[in-house]
């Protein structure tokens, strides 16, 4: 049996795949860019010309970057049987959310979305051996 635990912020994605007594860690980089716009005011007098920053080129950029990502994330789980989603923030629950729209064959697999920490690597596989007790 194939169990896997996927810790992922937005950064990156650590797959934990553990069957029978072999485990290993792959890890998946985002390659989202950062949000980060530069303008600001032409002049520093009130009611001077501004720059115009485009918000929805930028969030619609990073809605593109945040699917390929999932696509890639659900290239590397596609044979499991279990799945467990762990991290920081909203990415666990924006990925679960991708796989029910997009892949109904690993949304079924997925037994829990789970807040954790930052952790090293063999902290991430104790957690994933612990979820499946083993």
């Amino acid at each position: 049996m194939k169990q896997i635990g996927i810790w992922i912020d937005k950064r990156e994605a650590k797959i934990i795949t553990l069957e029978g007594k072999n485990e290993w860690l792959t890890v998946v980089e985002s390659n989202i860019e950062d949000y980060n716009p530069k303008g600001g005011s032409g002049t520093k007098f009130k009611g001077g010309p501004q720059d115009v920053v485009q918000d929805s080129k930028y969030f619609e950029r990073e809605h593109h970057q945040m699917a390929n990502y999932f696509a890639k994330i659900a290239d590397e789980i596609i044979f499991a049987d279990e799945i467990v989603i762990f991290g920081p923030a909203q990415a666990g629950s924006k990925l679960n959310d991708e796989f029910a729209k997009k892949y109904p064959k690993i949304k079924a697999k997925v037994k829990a979305v789970e807040k954790a920490d930052n952790m090293t690597d063999n902290q991430l596989k104790a957690w994933v051996r612990t979820f499946y007790n083993l």
